[in-house]
Formats: structure tokens, C-alpha cells, sequence
């Protein structure tokens, strides 16, 4: 029988890069959204603990199913395994490789020359 696929989503939340492993994902009836289900965090076994995941499982504590909006979405791996989830924070004015997507309505973002 195979495994069951695991999947890894990296999306913006405000100021925060988001990523997270999760066992179900698909496009949602409510237009825009991706639903994330089954997220997946590391064993509690562990002698160790990872502040930032701890952060993670509090943050999704309760959450049954999650609803991401399309242009918060940077990027979906279908991979063989979980790996630690992370929040990463973004801080204003720092040159990053990562935006949103231009939707429409949306205007870019003009620098701020103080």
C-alpha cells in the first residue's frame, strides 16, 4: 500500500513567511483559497524542542482545516518526507527574493525614501 503523500506549503501571513507540512491540500469551493488539512508537526518524543515549531503547533493549536488565500501562496513541494515547520519573520525595508503575486485591484508598492 503506498504512504500517503506529504506535502510541504510555504506561504506570507502579514509579516511572516509560513512553512508548514501537511498530508491533505486542494483548491477550495470558496473561491481564491487553497484548504490545507492534517498538518504535521515533529514527534513530542523529542529531547529537544524547536522553539520556532513550538510557535508553529501553538499558532494551528485547534485548527481542523486551514484556508490560505492564492496569493499568499509562494510555493507547494510534494516531498517523501516531514521536515520541521518554521515561521520566518520578513522585516520591513529588507531586500527579500520572495513578494506576493500582483492580483487585481492590487497596487505595487512604492519605496519609502524618509
Amino acid at each position: 500500500m503506498a504512504s500517503q503523500p506529504v506535502y510541504k506549503v510555504i506561504f506570507h501571513n502579514a509579516n511572516q513567511v509560513f512553512e508548514v507540512f501537511a498530508r491533505q491540500i486542494y483548491q477550495s469551493d470558496m473561491w481564491g483559497f487553497i484548504e490545507i488539512e492534517e498538518l504535521i508537526f515533529g514527534e513530542r518524543s523529542q529531547i529537544l524542542v524547536d522553539p520556532a515549531e513550538e510557535k508553529l503547533k501553538n499558532e494551528f493549536s485547534g485548527v481542523k482545516r486551514s484556508y490560505i488565500p492564492l496569493q499568499s501562496i509562494i510555493r507547494i513541494d510534494e516531498v517523501d518526507k516531514e521536515g520541521a515547520g518554521k515561521i520566518s519573520e520578513v522585516t520591513p525595508g529588507s531586500r527579500s527574493n520572495v513578494a506576493n503575486f500582483p492580483m487585481p485591484g492590487m497596487h505595487p508598492q512604492q519605496g519609502n525614501d524618509d
